[in-house]
């Protein structure tokens, strides 16, 4: 059995080391330009824009036949898709999946909406990868990644609130007074996909502090961490530190956060996915 992982790009995988592995784009629109999320995407390039651009902004999801493209010749699939309450896209994939199955009987895909964005899907791709990897079947894979997101999480802090602000997501009113007064938004993916602000914390060493609380209010007991970052290395190395402090074999993967993720979450931001004692 040919086994395929795939992922819509607010996961910020373009690769997974181990499996068959594809990144479905979403895309990044204003007025003036488009940008796909993918290998090509100049992330610096797109950053400077957005700041110089004082228009409205929003995003793309793929498609049915993207996702069906991106599904290959493989004879199961586990297709991972951001959260079904901020983006079409998961529903795209459903309609691919049937779409896929039927036109190939005997193939199978399994549609995993991850109620998340950004580092929470990298530990479910790798968690179904891990499975693939020890010659589980189709059906036992797919039981057991349900069963493991109901122990994953995500948490991130945001610097900035602008472009959330230009596509109708915040007030900007909100957004301006935050970047006045240097508040760094503390927030969560709540158990219905949705992102919820949990705390408004003056400076980001603040804000790092007070998310590892959360973690921790959460469950994390040093279990499997994955941290996007949006060009903020500092940050990332800040909220390492405290969870080596209290967990120094806490295993920590760190990555660029791609185009979804670095749009929404801005320049500064960080998303951090965390497995609770459960897992």
């Amino acid at each position: 059995m040919q086994f395929k992982i795939v992922a819509d790009s607010s996961s910020n995988m373009l690769s997974l080391e181990g499996v068959d592995f594809k990144s479905v784009p979403l895309k990044i629109i204003t007025k003036e330009k488009e940008y796909i999320d993918d290998e090509n995407l100049d992330l610096a390039q797109m950053v400077a824009d957005l700041k110089a651009y004082k228009g409205t902004s929003g995003t793309s999801c793929p498609n049915v036949y993207d996702w069906i493209e991106s599904f290959g010749d493989a004879d199961c699939v586990f297709a991972i898709a951001i959260t079904s309450n901020l983006s079409g896209s998961c529903n795209a994939a459903r309609q691919a999946a049937a779409d896929y199955m039927a036109a190939h009987p005997g193939r199978k895909v399994c549609v995993i909406d991850s109620l998340s964005a950004g580092p929470e899907l990298r530990l479910i791709a790798e968690k179904c990868r891990d499975l693939i990897a020890e010659g589980r079947s189709f059906e036992e894979i797919e039981e057991a990644v349900k069963a493991y997101q109901q122990h994953t999480h995500l948490g991130f802090t945001l610097q900035s609130l602008n472009n959330l602000a230009r596509n109708g997501r915040v007030n900007p009113a909100v957004a301006k007074i935050a970047g006045v007064l240097g508040i760094v938004i503390v927030g969560k993916a709540s158990d219905v996909g949705t992102l919820q602000q949990q705390h408004k914390c003056r400076g980001e060493k603040r804000a790092i502090e007070t998310l590892y609380k959360e973690m921790k209010a959460h469950g994390f007991a040093g279990g499997r961490v994955r941290i996007g970052h949006n060009m903020n290395l500092g940050a990332v190395e800040q909220l390492s530190e405290i969870i080596h402090a209290e967990y120094p074999d806490a295993e920590i993967g760190v990555e660029q956060s791609t185009g979804l993720c670095l749009f929404y979450a801005e320049e500064g931001g960080m998303l951090v996915g965390y497995e609770d004692a459960g897992a």
